[in-house]
């Protein structure tokens, strides 16, 4: 089914579909990849991570076995009802004030680059203000290719494919990216905006939230330690 979501969002297929164009149970059949080893190999053992845009816990979990504590946090009531054995927050990210900080906070799902300059800007402040002194912040950039190597495929090993069909220029240096997600019983489609950032724009973007790049933790530079600026 076609569900109408937030402008320039929208998901098409079987099940609810969250207000920025994400099928839930695509997300929940989705496997996990090695993001839950990049943040051990990242973060303190025993940290406690503030998950923002935590979906249905597929990074959650995982995070949750390796001996995390780990607070999820989402917009969506029905991605937060998939995730078990930890405190779940419902509320819009940007928006977010527990008066809490956190030895780690997370913005994965290449959240960073919404379509939204002011949207992003939330999102970079909320991380900020939940951070603890002498904590981090992990963040997760699109690739060097996501807008220019198009359309492309990835068949998965158990047996879905995954497509960014188009990319096309939005207006104002963004971009309508539009993906299919092929399983054998069913077919989820996701548009969504997304604002490319080079690296001199991203690490702009995040001292204009008072935070400065630590470290850039994969070879790819899609995964990156940020800290506070002391």
């Amino acid at each position: 089914m076609r569900i109408e979501t937030r402008e320039g969002y929208e998901g098409t297929g079987p099940g609810p579909v969250t207000p920025d164009g994400c099928a839930v149970e695509l997300y929940a059949r989705l496997p996990v990849g090695d993001e839950p080893d990049i943040i051990a190999a990242a973060v303190p053992a025993g940290a406690h991570i503030l998950e923002l845009g935590s979906g249905v816990g597929r990074v959650t979990h995982p995070l949750l076995e390796r001996g995390f504590t780990v607070t999820a946090v989402d917009e969506s009531a029905d991605m937060l009802a998939r995730i078990r054995g930890t405190r779940t927050i419902r509320s819009p990210i940007e928006r977010l004030d527990l008066g809490e900080r956190f030895d780690v906070v997370m913005l994965a799902s290449f959240l960073v680059h919404a379509g939204d300059e002011e949207v992003r800007r939330g999102l970079l402040r909320t991380c900020a203000r939940h951070v603890a002194p002498g904590g981090c912040v992990l963040i997760q950039r699109e690739g060097a290719n996501y807008h220019t190597d198009v359309p492309r495929e990835r068949v998965d090993p158990r047996g879905f494919t995954v497509r960014i069909v188009s990319v096309e220029p939005a207006g104002d240096g963004v971009n309508e990216v539009h993906a299919e997600y092929l399983f054998p019983d069913a077919v989820w489609t996701q548009t969504f905006l997304s604002r490319p950032l080079t690296k001199e724009r991203f690490e702009s973007a995040l001292a204009e939230a008072g935070l400065k790049t630590d470290a850039y933790l994969t070879p790819d530079g899609i995964w990156v330690r940020a800290v506070p600026v002391a």
